[in-house]
């Protein structure tokens, strides 16, 4: 219940793309910083149903930083999945686009701090 409460109150400060299809797994806090863990949700990917998929376990962790909340730095973990077609044995997965290029840093993130320096 309180895992849930927290998503809630998240999806207020975290991108969307997050809360749709990402489960949040733990969280903890290590000095002033919290750090959020995410894994994808087991749905395969709609675009793919022509395929027989079976889950493949996930991608390698990335970390990548968010907006800072009550003086507290916030990095996302996210893993994402991989699934094998077993026709071709191809690994299939969805392409999100969540850190901004060239960053370690969300898309919203990133663009807040390139509108700032701008003053």
């Amino acid at each position: 219940m309180a895992l849930e409460l927290s998503l809630d109150l998240l999806s207020f400060i975290l991108p969307e793309i997050l809360i749709t299809h990402f489960d949040l797994v733990t969280r903890t806090t290590v000095d002033s910083a919290l750090h959020l863990h995410f894994e994808e949700k087991n749905g395969t990917p709609k675009e793919e149903k022509h395929r027989i998929l079976i889950a493949h376990g996930f991608h390698k962790e990335i970390v990548i930083q968010d907006f800072p909340l009550r003086g507290k730095l916030v990095y996302l973990h996210i893993k994402r999945r991989r699934w094998l077609d077993k026709s071709t044995n191809e690994i299939v997965q969805r392409d999100w686009n969540l850190v901004a290029q060239g960053t370690r840093m969300t898309i919203e993130f990133a663009t807040f701090l390139k509108e700032l320096s701008r003053y």
